[in-house]
Protein backbone atom coordinates (compact mmCIF):
# COMPACT_ATOMS: atom_id res chain seq x y z
CA UNK A 1 0.00 0.00 0.00
CA UNK A 2 2.76 2.62 0.77
CA UNK A 3 4.57 1.57 -2.47
CA UNK A 4 1.07 2.53 -3.90
CA UNK A 5 1.02 5.11 -2.46
CA UNK A 6 4.54 6.74 -3.42
CA UNK A 7 3.62 6.01 -7.13
CA UNK A 8 1.01 7.58 -7.15
CA UNK A 9 2.44 10.71 -5.82
CA UNK A 10 5.06 10.70 -8.14
CA UNK A 11 2.56 10.89 -10.63
CA UNK A 12 0.31 13.33 -8.80
CA UNK A 13 2.91 16.25 -8.82
CA UNK A 14 2.84 16.11 -12.18
CA UNK A 15 -0.17 18.04 -11.96
CA UNK A 16 -1.02 21.70 -12.37
CA UNK A 17 -3.94 20.93 -10.50
CA UNK A 18 -1.94 20.23 -7.40
CA UNK A 19 -1.37 23.27 -5.02
CA UNK A 20 0.61 21.24 -2.07
CA UNK A 21 1.41 17.91 -0.41
CA UNK A 22 2.55 16.80 2.90
CA UNK A 23 2.96 13.23 4.33
CA UNK A 24 0.84 12.52 7.36
CA UNK A 25 3.36 11.70 10.76
CA UNK A 26 3.58 12.55 14.12
CA UNK A 27 0.00 13.88 15.31
CA UNK A 28 -1.49 13.13 12.37
CA UNK A 29 -4.00 15.31 10.59
CA UNK A 30 -3.67 18.04 13.01
CA UNK A 31 0.13 18.67 12.45
CA UNK A 32 0.20 18.28 8.84
CA UNK A 33 -2.66 20.15 8.15
CA UNK A 34 -1.97 22.99 10.54
CA UNK A 35 1.73 23.11 9.46
CA UNK A 36 0.61 23.42 5.55
CA UNK A 37 -1.98 26.28 6.00
CA UNK A 38 0.45 27.68 8.63
CA UNK A 39 3.24 27.82 6.30
CA UNK A 40 0.37 29.26 3.52
CA UNK A 41 -0.33 32.50 5.99
CA UNK A 42 -4.33 30.82 5.49
CA UNK A 43 -6.44 28.92 7.23
CA UNK A 44 -8.09 25.61 6.92
CA UNK A 45 -11.50 23.92 7.29
CA UNK A 46 -12.51 20.21 7.94
CA UNK A 47 -15.16 17.85 7.98
CA UNK A 48 -14.22 14.64 9.60
CA UNK A 49 -17.54 13.08 8.65
CA UNK A 50 -15.68 12.30 5.25
CA UNK A 51 -12.32 11.74 6.85
CA UNK A 52 -12.00 7.69 5.66
CA UNK A 53 -11.63 5.97 8.98
CA UNK A 54 -10.14 2.20 9.38
CA UNK A 55 -12.23 1.80 12.62
CA UNK A 56 -15.95 2.46 13.42
CA UNK A 57 -17.24 5.72 15.23
CA UNK A 58 -13.75 7.44 15.86
CA UNK A 59 -14.76 10.65 17.58
CA UNK A 60 -12.80 13.77 16.36
CA UNK A 61 -10.28 13.36 18.94
CA UNK A 62 -8.74 10.07 17.69
CA UNK A 63 -9.48 11.15 14.37
CA UNK A 64 -7.09 14.40 14.17
CA UNK A 65 -4.37 12.65 16.13
CA UNK A 66 -4.10 9.04 14.12
CA UNK A 67 -1.23 8.27 13.11
CA UNK A 68 -2.05 5.86 10.58
CA UNK A 69 0.10 5.16 7.65
CA UNK A 70 -0.02 5.19 4.42
CA UNK A 71 -1.63 8.35 3.86
CA UNK A 72 -0.83 12.08 2.72
CA UNK A 73 -2.72 15.59 2.68
CA UNK A 74 -3.05 17.06 -0.32
CA UNK A 75 -4.23 20.60 -1.42
CA UNK A 76 -6.04 20.70 -4.32
CA UNK A 77 -7.12 23.72 -7.41
CA UNK A 78 -11.23 23.83 -6.28
CA UNK A 79 -13.04 22.05 -9.14
CA UNK A 80 -10.30 19.81 -10.22
CA UNK A 81 -10.40 17.50 -7.53
CA UNK A 82 -11.78 14.74 -9.98
CA UNK A 83 -8.67 14.63 -11.83
CA UNK A 84 -6.47 13.77 -8.97
CA UNK A 85 -8.98 11.50 -7.44
CA UNK A 86 -8.79 9.39 -10.84
CA UNK A 87 -5.36 9.31 -10.26
CA UNK A 88 -5.28 7.60 -6.85
CA UNK A 89 -7.95 5.17 -8.01
CA UNK A 90 -5.95 3.88 -10.93
CA UNK A 91 -3.40 2.11 -7.92
CA UNK A 92 -6.38 0.97 -6.34
CA UNK A 93 -6.07 4.06 -3.32
CA UNK A 94 -9.17 5.70 -1.95
CA UNK A 95 -9.29 9.74 -1.89
CA UNK A 96 -11.47 11.95 -0.34
CA UNK A 97 -12.11 15.93 -0.37
CA UNK A 98 -12.41 16.61 3.01
CA UNK A 99 -11.98 20.49 3.80
CA UNK A 100 -11.10 23.37 1.92
CA UNK A 101 -8.52 26.47 2.41
CA UNK A 102 -10.07 29.46 3.89
CA UNK A 103 -8.77 32.74 4.26
CA UNK A 104 -9.62 33.54 7.66
CA UNK A 105 -6.45 32.26 9.89
CA UNK A 106 -7.74 29.42 11.99
CA UNK A 107 -8.10 25.87 11.92
CA UNK A 108 -11.77 24.67 11.97
CA UNK A 109 -13.00 21.32 13.01
CA UNK A 110 -16.42 19.93 12.17
CA UNK A 111 -17.76 16.37 12.78
CA UNK A 112 -21.81 15.26 12.64
CA UNK A 113 -22.71 18.83 12.40
CA UNK A 114 -20.72 20.41 15.28
CA UNK A 115 -17.39 22.78 15.74
CA UNK A 116 -15.24 20.13 17.64
CA UNK A 117 -12.55 22.78 17.73
CA UNK A 118 -11.51 26.28 16.21
CA UNK A 119 -8.46 27.66 17.39
CA UNK A 120 -5.74 30.16 15.68
CA UNK A 121 -3.71 27.79 13.00
CA UNK A 122 0.07 29.73 13.89
CA UNK A 123 -0.42 28.61 17.56
CA UNK A 124 0.08 24.79 16.16
CA UNK A 125 3.10 25.62 14.25
CA UNK A 126 4.77 28.83 14.67
CA UNK A 127 3.69 29.95 17.81
CA UNK A 128 3.70 26.87 19.65
CA UNK A 129 5.29 27.12 23.07
CA UNK A 130 8.29 25.74 23.67
CA UNK A 131 9.41 24.11 26.56
CA UNK A 132 12.51 24.10 27.90
CA UNK A 133 12.95 21.45 30.50
CA UNK A 134 15.40 20.81 33.14
CA UNK A 135 18.73 19.47 32.56
CA UNK A 136 21.24 17.95 34.77
CA UNK A 137 24.78 15.99 34.19
CA UNK A 138 24.25 12.61 35.15
CA UNK A 139 25.61 11.35 38.07
CA UNK A 140 26.97 8.40 36.65
CA UNK A 141 28.79 10.16 34.23
CA UNK A 142 31.53 11.65 36.40
CA UNK A 143 32.23 8.86 38.46
CA UNK A 144 33.41 7.43 34.95
CA UNK A 145 35.03 10.18 33.58
CA UNK A 146 37.41 10.05 36.65
CA UNK A 147 38.14 6.35 36.26
CA UNK A 148 41.27 5.24 35.14
CA UNK A 149 41.83 3.51 31.30
CA UNK A 150 41.95 -0.36 32.31
CA UNK A 151 43.10 -2.80 29.87
CA UNK A 152 40.96 -6.33 30.62
CA UNK A 153 42.76 -8.99 30.93
CA UNK A 154 42.31 -11.72 28.21
CA UNK A 155 43.72 -15.38 28.49
CA UNK A 156 43.06 -16.86 25.25
CA UNK A 157 42.54 -14.25 22.28
CA UNK A 158 41.15 -17.09 20.20
CA UNK A 159 38.51 -17.77 22.60
CA UNK A 160 37.70 -14.33 22.86
CA UNK A 161 37.17 -13.50 19.63
CA UNK A 162 35.09 -16.27 18.90
CA UNK A 163 32.80 -15.42 21.79
CA UNK A 164 32.94 -11.91 20.28
CA UNK A 165 31.78 -12.97 16.83
CA UNK A 166 28.69 -14.47 18.69
CA UNK A 167 27.49 -11.25 20.26
CA UNK A 168 24.15 -10.15 18.81
CA UNK A 169 25.37 -6.77 18.08
CA UNK A 170 28.54 -8.51 16.30
CA UNK A 171 26.81 -11.59 14.71
CA UNK A 172 25.23 -12.15 11.26
CA UNK A 173 22.05 -10.89 11.23
CA UNK A 174 20.74 -12.89 8.25
CA UNK A 175 18.25 -14.68 10.28
CA UNK A 176 16.62 -11.37 10.23
CA UNK A 177 17.48 -9.82 7.03
CA UNK A 178 16.62 -13.27 5.21
CA UNK A 179 13.25 -13.44 5.69
CA UNK A 180 12.87 -10.48 2.86
CA UNK A 181 13.47 -10.14 -0.36
CA UNK A 182 16.27 -7.37 -0.89
CA UNK A 183 16.11 -8.10 -4.85
CA UNK A 184 12.56 -6.41 -5.18
CA UNK A 185 13.11 -4.02 -8.72
CA UNK A 186 16.11 -5.80 -8.89
CA UNK A 187 18.50 -2.44 -8.76
CA UNK A 188 19.96 -4.01 -5.75
CA UNK A 189 23.92 -4.14 -6.41
CA UNK A 190 25.14 -5.07 -2.86
CA UNK A 191 22.85 -6.86 -0.67
CA UNK A 192 22.69 -6.92 2.96
CA UNK A 193 25.57 -8.16 5.30
CA UNK A 194 28.41 -5.56 3.82
CA UNK A 195 29.00 -2.21 5.27
CA UNK A 196 26.19 -0.60 3.36
CA UNK A 197 23.78 -1.83 0.77
CA UNK A 198 23.73 -0.55 -2.78
CA UNK A 199 20.93 0.56 -4.92
CA UNK A 200 21.65 1.46 -8.10
CA UNK A 201 19.59 4.52 -9.48
CA UNK A 202 18.29 3.55 -12.90
CA UNK A 203 19.18 4.90 -16.22
CA UNK A 204 22.41 6.31 -14.65
CA UNK A 205 26.06 5.42 -13.70
CA UNK A 206 25.00 5.87 -10.06
CA UNK A 207 23.53 4.22 -6.90
CA UNK A 208 22.88 5.33 -3.36
CA UNK A 209 24.45 3.43 -0.86
CA UNK A 210 22.63 2.76 2.70
CA UNK A 211 23.23 2.25 6.38
CA UNK A 212 22.23 2.64 9.93
CA UNK A 213 24.39 3.07 13.20
CA UNK A 214 24.22 3.61 16.58
CA UNK A 215 25.99 2.14 19.50
CA UNK A 216 24.30 3.34 22.89
CA UNK A 217 26.18 2.15 24.80
CA UNK A 218 29.04 5.20 24.10
CA UNK A 219 26.23 7.39 24.52
CA UNK A 220 25.29 5.94 27.91
CA UNK A 221 28.93 6.01 29.41
CA UNK A 222 29.19 9.74 27.22
CA UNK A 223 26.37 11.41 25.51
CA UNK A 224 28.50 14.18 23.45
CA UNK A 225 30.81 11.43 22.26
CA UNK A 226 28.69 8.75 21.73
CA UNK A 227 26.44 11.22 19.45
CA UNK A 228 29.45 12.22 17.38
CA UNK A 229 30.73 8.81 16.88
CA UNK A 230 26.93 7.46 15.93
CA UNK A 231 27.12 9.71 12.78
CA UNK A 232 30.38 9.07 12.06
CA UNK A 233 30.25 5.12 12.17
CA UNK A 234 27.26 5.98 9.39
CA UNK A 235 29.58 7.85 7.78
CA UNK A 236 32.37 5.36 7.92
CA UNK A 237 30.32 2.64 6.39
CA UNK A 238 29.32 4.76 3.38
CA UNK A 239 32.46 5.69 2.83
CA UNK A 240 33.62 2.05 2.62
CA UNK A 241 31.04 1.51 0.10
CA UNK A 242 32.91 4.04 -2.22
CA UNK A 243 29.80 6.79 -1.83
CA UNK A 244 30.26 10.07 -0.79
CA UNK A 245 27.46 10.60 2.49
CA UNK A 246 24.38 13.11 1.24
CA UNK A 247 22.26 13.08 4.69
CA UNK A 248 21.19 10.91 7.08
CA UNK A 249 17.66 11.01 9.26
CA UNK A 250 17.96 9.90 12.91
CA UNK A 251 15.60 7.66 15.49
CA UNK A 252 16.27 9.46 19.10
CA UNK A 253 14.98 7.04 21.39
CA UNK A 254 15.11 8.04 25.10
CA UNK A 255 13.87 7.63 28.58
CA UNK A 256 11.96 9.79 30.38
CA UNK A 257 12.56 13.27 29.57
CA UNK A 258 10.94 14.88 32.49
CA UNK A 259 14.10 13.25 34.27
CA UNK A 260 16.99 16.03 34.22
CA UNK A 261 19.37 13.19 33.57
CA UNK A 262 17.67 11.59 30.80
CA UNK A 263 16.80 15.15 29.65
CA UNK A 264 20.72 15.92 29.92
CA UNK A 265 21.82 12.85 28.22
CA UNK A 266 19.19 13.90 24.95
CA UNK A 267 20.85 17.48 25.03
CA UNK A 268 24.10 16.22 24.92
CA UNK A 269 24.16 13.25 22.33
CA UNK A 270 21.88 15.51 20.22
CA UNK A 271 24.95 18.21 20.24
CA UNK A 272 27.07 15.60 19.74
CA UNK A 273 25.40 14.36 16.52
CA UNK A 274 25.15 18.06 15.38
CA UNK A 275 28.37 18.58 15.58
CA UNK A 276 29.40 15.17 13.43
CA UNK A 277 27.44 16.25 10.96
CA UNK A 278 28.96 19.26 10.16
CA UNK A 279 32.25 18.44 10.64
CA UNK A 280 31.57 15.52 7.73
CA UNK A 281 28.93 17.42 5.65
CA UNK A 282 26.01 15.28 6.07
CA UNK A 283 22.88 17.26 7.09
CA UNK A 284 19.99 16.08 8.86
CA UNK A 285 17.20 15.95 6.54
CA UNK A 286 14.14 13.85 8.73
CA UNK A 287 13.66 12.07 11.97
CA UNK A 288 11.44 11.11 14.68
CA UNK A 289 11.46 10.88 18.69
CA UNK A 290 10.69 7.97 21.16
CA UNK A 291 10.65 9.30 24.32
CA UNK A 292 9.34 7.28 27.90
CA UNK A 293 11.34 4.25 26.36
CA UNK A 294 11.44 2.37 30.44
CA UNK A 295 10.31 -0.28 32.10
CA UNK A 296 9.75 -0.96 36.49
CA UNK A 297 11.53 2.99 36.28
CA UNK A 298 14.53 2.21 34.48
CA UNK A 299 15.48 3.99 31.25
CA UNK A 300 16.50 1.65 28.12
CA UNK A 301 20.17 3.36 27.20
CA UNK A 302 19.92 6.31 25.14
CA UNK A 303 19.67 5.14 21.16
CA UNK A 304 19.96 7.85 18.48
CA UNK A 305 19.88 5.77 15.82
CA UNK A 306 21.38 7.06 12.69
CA UNK A 307 19.72 6.04 8.97
CA UNK A 308 23.04 7.45 6.24
CA UNK A 309 22.58 7.62 2.13
CA UNK A 310 25.69 8.46 0.26
CA UNK A 311 26.02 8.78 -3.40
CA UNK A 312 28.21 6.87 -5.43
CA UNK A 313 28.95 8.79 -8.58
CA UNK A 314 30.23 6.22 -10.31
CA UNK A 315 29.27 2.32 -9.96
CA UNK A 316 32.39 1.78 -10.88
CA UNK A 317 32.96 3.35 -7.11
CA UNK A 318 30.97 0.67 -5.44
CA UNK A 319 33.52 -1.13 -3.00
CA UNK A 320 33.05 -4.44 -1.19
CA UNK A 321 34.02 -4.99 2.13
CA UNK A 322 35.45 -8.38 2.31
CA UNK A 323 39.09 -9.36 1.01
CA UNK A 324 38.55 -10.10 -2.85
CA UNK A 325 42.02 -12.20 -3.78
CA UNK A 326 44.67 -14.00 -2.11
CA UNK A 327 48.46 -11.90 -2.32
CA UNK A 328 46.35 -8.44 -1.83
CA UNK A 329 47.96 -6.30 1.19
CA UNK A 330 46.18 -6.06 4.18
CA UNK A 331 46.53 -2.59 5.99
CA UNK A 332 44.86 -0.41 9.10
CA UNK A 333 44.49 2.91 8.86
CA UNK A 334 45.05 4.40 12.75
CA UNK A 335 46.40 3.59 15.44
CA UNK A 336 44.60 1.26 18.50
CA UNK A 337 44.41 3.32 21.98
CA UNK A 338 43.83 1.56 25.06
CA UNK A 339 39.82 2.35 24.70
CA UNK A 340 37.51 -0.38 26.32
CA UNK A 341 34.59 1.37 27.88
CA UNK A 342 31.29 0.33 26.29
CA UNK A 343 33.60 -1.85 24.28
CA UNK A 344 32.25 -5.62 23.08
CA UNK A 345 35.17 -6.94 25.10
CA UNK A 346 34.02 -5.04 28.18
CA UNK A 347 30.53 -6.51 27.93
CA UNK A 348 31.85 -10.07 27.88
CA UNK A 349 34.57 -9.36 30.79
CA UNK A 350 32.34 -7.50 33.26
CA UNK A 351 29.31 -9.67 32.68
CA UNK A 352 27.25 -6.95 31.32
CA UNK A 353 28.25 -3.94 32.64
CA UNK A 354 29.70 -0.84 31.14
CA UNK A 355 31.52 1.89 32.66
CA UNK A 356 34.50 4.19 32.27
CA UNK A 357 34.96 6.57 29.39
CA UNK A 358 33.75 5.85 25.76
CA UNK A 359 36.50 5.90 23.12
CA UNK A 360 37.69 9.26 22.05
CA UNK A 361 36.83 11.01 18.34
CA UNK A 362 38.53 13.67 16.87
CA UNK A 363 36.33 15.45 14.16
CA UNK A 364 38.86 16.43 11.80
CA UNK A 365 40.78 13.32 11.95
CA UNK A 366 37.42 11.28 10.70
CA UNK A 367 36.86 13.69 8.07
CA UNK A 368 40.60 13.66 6.50
CA UNK A 369 40.54 9.92 7.05
CA UNK A 370 37.09 9.09 5.40
CA UNK A 371 37.82 11.89 2.45
CA UNK A 372 42.11 9.73 1.85
CA UNK A 373 39.70 6.71 1.72
CA UNK A 374 37.33 7.81 -0.84
CA UNK A 375 39.77 9.54 -2.62
CA UNK A 376 41.66 6.28 -3.02
CA UNK A 377 38.78 4.29 -4.16
CA UNK A 378 37.76 6.74 -6.79
CA UNK A 379 40.93 6.19 -8.25
CA UNK A 380 40.50 2.45 -8.33
CA UNK A 381 43.72 1.46 -5.57
CA UNK A 382 40.98 -0.02 -2.60
CA UNK A 383 40.00 -3.06 -3.14
CA UNK A 384 37.63 -3.41 -0.28
CA UNK A 385 37.47 -1.32 2.39
CA UNK A 386 35.71 -2.34 6.29
CA UNK A 387 35.59 0.05 9.44
CA UNK A 388 36.60 -1.29 12.61
CA UNK A 389 33.34 -1.10 15.19
CA UNK A 390 32.27 -3.42 17.81
CA UNK A 391 35.10 -6.19 18.96
CA UNK A 392 37.75 -4.49 17.25
CA UNK A 393 40.54 -5.15 15.00
CA UNK A 394 40.17 -8.85 15.22
CA UNK A 395 36.34 -8.74 14.63
CA UNK A 396 36.85 -6.77 11.42
CA UNK A 397 39.50 -8.87 9.83
CA UNK A 398 37.30 -12.10 10.49
CA UNK A 399 34.63 -10.57 9.14
CA UNK A 400 36.12 -9.29 5.61
CA UNK A 401 37.31 -13.10 5.05
CA UNK A 402 33.07 -14.29 5.53
CA UNK A 403 32.07 -14.25 1.94
CA UNK A 404 32.96 -17.43 0.63
CA UNK A 405 35.91 -16.95 -1.50
CA UNK A 406 37.68 -19.19 -0.31
CA UNK A 407 40.69 -16.95 1.98
CA UNK A 408 42.95 -16.80 4.72
CA UNK A 409 45.09 -13.85 6.71
CA UNK A 410 48.36 -13.62 7.66
CA UNK A 411 48.76 -10.63 10.16
CA UNK A 412 51.45 -9.37 12.58
CA UNK A 413 51.05 -6.59 14.72
CA UNK A 414 53.00 -4.94 17.65
CA UNK A 415 52.30 -3.77 20.86
CA UNK A 416 49.90 -4.74 23.45
CA UNK A 417 47.68 -8.10 22.41
CA UNK A 418 44.68 -7.20 23.83
CA UNK A 419 44.65 -3.42 22.66
CA UNK A 420 45.99 -3.93 19.42
CA UNK A 421 43.37 -6.72 19.33
CA UNK A 422 40.29 -5.97 20.54
CA UNK A 423 40.37 -2.07 20.97
CA UNK A 424 37.67 -0.29 19.62
CA UNK A 425 39.12 2.96 18.81
CA UNK A 426 37.43 5.32 16.44
CA UNK A 427 37.93 6.67 12.70
CA UNK A 428 39.60 3.23 11.53
CA UNK A 429 39.64 1.35 8.72
CA UNK A 430 40.70 -2.28 7.52
CA UNK A 431 41.50 -2.22 3.35
CA UNK A 432 43.46 -4.26 1.27
CA UNK A 433 45.17 -2.71 -2.00
CA UNK A 434 46.97 -4.79 -4.68
CA UNK A 435 50.49 -5.41 -4.20
CA UNK A 436 51.83 -3.09 -6.94
CA UNK A 437 49.47 -0.24 -5.84
CA UNK A 438 51.38 -0.48 -2.38
CA UNK A 439 53.32 3.15 -3.15
CA UNK A 440 50.46 5.05 -4.29
CA UNK A 441 47.97 3.91 -1.37
CA UNK A 442 50.23 4.72 0.83
CA UNK A 443 50.87 8.18 -0.82
CA UNK A 444 47.36 9.24 -0.46
CA UNK A 445 46.16 7.59 2.60
CA UNK A 446 48.05 8.86 5.76
CA UNK A 447 48.38 6.60 9.02
CA UNK A 448 48.36 3.78 6.87
CA UNK A 449 50.21 0.83 8.32
CA UNK A 450 50.36 -2.97 6.32
CA UNK A 451 49.92 -5.52 8.96
CA UNK A 452 49.62 -8.06 6.49
CA UNK A 453 48.70 -10.37 3.63
CA UNK A 454 45.39 -12.06 2.15
CA UNK A 455 46.32 -15.54 1.39
CA UNK A 456 44.23 -18.50 -0.69
CA UNK A 457 43.37 -20.92 2.35
CA UNK A 458 40.89 -21.09 5.13
CA UNK A 459 43.16 -19.95 8.11
CA UNK A 460 43.31 -16.70 10.05
CA UNK A 461 46.44 -16.20 11.70
CA UNK A 462 47.37 -12.97 13.57
CA UNK A 463 50.90 -12.38 15.28
CA UNK A 464 51.78 -9.74 17.79
CA UNK A 465 55.46 -9.01 18.67
CA UNK A 466 56.06 -12.10 16.65
CA UNK A 467 54.04 -14.72 18.62
CA UNK A 468 51.21 -16.47 17.21
CA UNK A 469 48.22 -15.36 19.16
CA UNK A 470 45.45 -16.42 17.10
CA UNK A 471 45.19 -19.28 14.50
CA UNK A 472 41.98 -20.50 13.66
CA UNK A 473 39.99 -21.88 10.52
CA UNK A 474 37.95 -19.14 8.82
CA UNK A 475 35.17 -21.51 8.02
CA UNK A 476 34.69 -22.73 11.30
CA UNK A 477 34.70 -18.70 12.81
CA UNK A 478 32.38 -18.05 9.68
CA UNK A 479 30.09 -21.17 11.41
CA UNK A 480 29.82 -19.39 15.00
CA UNK A 481 29.14 -15.92 13.33
CA UNK A 482 26.25 -16.75 11.46
CA UNK A 483 25.00 -19.28 13.78
CA UNK A 484 24.87 -17.12 17.04
CA UNK A 485 21.72 -15.35 16.49
CA UNK A 486 19.28 -18.73 15.27
CA UNK A 487 20.76 -20.79 18.55
CA UNK A 488 19.96 -17.74 20.77
CA UNK A 489 16.48 -17.42 19.18
CA UNK A 490 16.19 -21.08 19.54
CA UNK A 491 17.07 -21.16 22.79
CA UNK A 492 14.35 -19.18 24.63
CA UNK A 493 11.69 -20.32 22.34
Amino acid sequence: MEKLLIEACLEVIHSDALVGMQDMGAAGLTSSASEMASKAGTGMEMNLDLVPQREQNMNAYELMLSESQERMLLVVKQGREQEIIEVFEKYGLQAVAVGEVISEKVFRIKQHGEIMADIPVDSLADDAPVFHMPSKEAVYYKEFQEMEMETPTVTNHSKMLKKLLQQPTIASKEWVYDQYDSMVQTNTVVTPGSDAAVIRVKGTDKALAITTDCNSRYIYLDPETGGKIAVAEAARNIICSGARPLGLTDGLNYGNPTNPEIFWQMEKSVEGMSAACEALGAPVISGNVSLYNQSKGKSIFPTPIVGMVGLHESLDHITPSHFQQAGHLIYVIGEAKAEFGGSELQNIVNNGVYEGKAPTIDLQVEAKRQQEILSAIKEGIIVSAHDLSEGGLAVALAESLFHDKGLGLEVSLTGDDTVQLFSETQSRFVVSVQAENKEKFESIVDNANQIGIVIDDHKYTVKVNNETIIQENVQELQKLWKGAIPCLLNSKA
